[in-house]
């Protein structure tokens, strides 16, 4: 595995890959990895003849109360497990290459009516973060393909409405939610849970899939199922953001009639923030 800072050193790679007529894979993080990114990393192998990963905390998208300095950052570890992986290339850019005239005067991309709803209303200008870094890192990387985790279901549609609007011949594929054995959706976050809090955090998924079973039942009363789900969590300690039942395509608020849903959730559970989805095919 090669590692590369510079935005030349990678362009350079991805040219001789791309004279090779080589497909190319991208996965962009934060780092701090775990099982959840190692599935997308082996997903990407069975799509594309070499794999791109890169490691930015990305500072435009935290808000000024959000733990971007205390974000955990473990570059060594992180270069093992991908090394272990068989990723051909490691992509950790400094933030004066990314952003070359500073955060607030750099140039943004923003995906209107996605951005501001769900997560969107409570960290305000987190997804014109997400979505223009993401931008930034197609454009270096040009890859043919990139991966995505469907925990962060909102920021999933984004991107790709983003590639959509803005014409990025790039494919994005999802992969699927990796969970700990007792269904909590692992995340970097997770190792903030003191003790306590990590055994209380399945109860974030356990509410959704009962919510889920609920409509599956044929109950129909959106309103009252979220108002249940939001007891069940203030009850387990946690202090709810939002608990929603959306269309899946475009994150409108569900009607009786519609049939592809999904259900999103964001709760703190002390310091930590959590977020969770499930899926759903309501029969009609």
């Amino acid at each position: 595995m090669r590692t590369v800072q510079k935005i030349d050193e990678i362009h350079a790679q991805i040219q001789t890959w791309n004279n090779a007529g080589k497909q190319i894979a991208f996965i962009p993080t934060m780092g701090n990895l775990h099982d959840g990114h190692l599935s997308l990393i082996k997903q990407a192998h069975q799509r594309a003849d070499h794999v791109v990963v890169s490691i930015f905390v990305n500072p435009m998208q935290f808000g000024k109360d959000e733990d971007l300095d205390s974000y955990p950052r473990t570059l060594k570890s992180d270069s093992n497990k991908l090394f272990e992986g068989g990723v051909d290339l490691l992509f950790t850019p400094k933030a004066s290459d990314l952003y070359p005239h500073g955060i607030e005067t750099s140039t943004r991309v923003e995906v209107p009516g996605y951005s501001d709803i769900l997560c969107g209303a409570h960290r305000p200008n987190h997804f014109i973060g997400v979505s223009t870094i993401v931008t930034k890192l197609f454009n270096i990387v040009q890859p043919d393909i990139a991966l995505f985790g469907e925990k962060d279901y909102q920021q999933l549609l984004i991107i790709r409405r983003a590639v959509e609007d803005l014409c990025m011949p790039v494919t994005i594929l999802s992969v699927p939610t990796v969970r700990e054995g007792d269904g909590l959706a692992m995340s970097s976050r997770n190792g903030y849970l003191s003790a306590d809090e990590r055994q209380r955090a399945p109860v974030l998924y356990k509410t959704l899939k009962q919510i889920k079973r609920k409509i599956q039942a044929g109950e129909r009363n959106y309103t009252a199922l979220i108002d249940q789900a939001l007891l069940m969590l203030e009850e387990a300690n946690f202090i709810p953001d939002y608990f929603s039942i959306r269309r899946a395509g475009n994150l409108a608020v569900a009607q009786p009639e519609d049939n592809n849903l999904v259900i999103l959730a964001a709760a703190k559970l002390g310091q930590t923030r959590l977020i969770d989805n499930i899926s759903i095919t309501a029969l009609v």
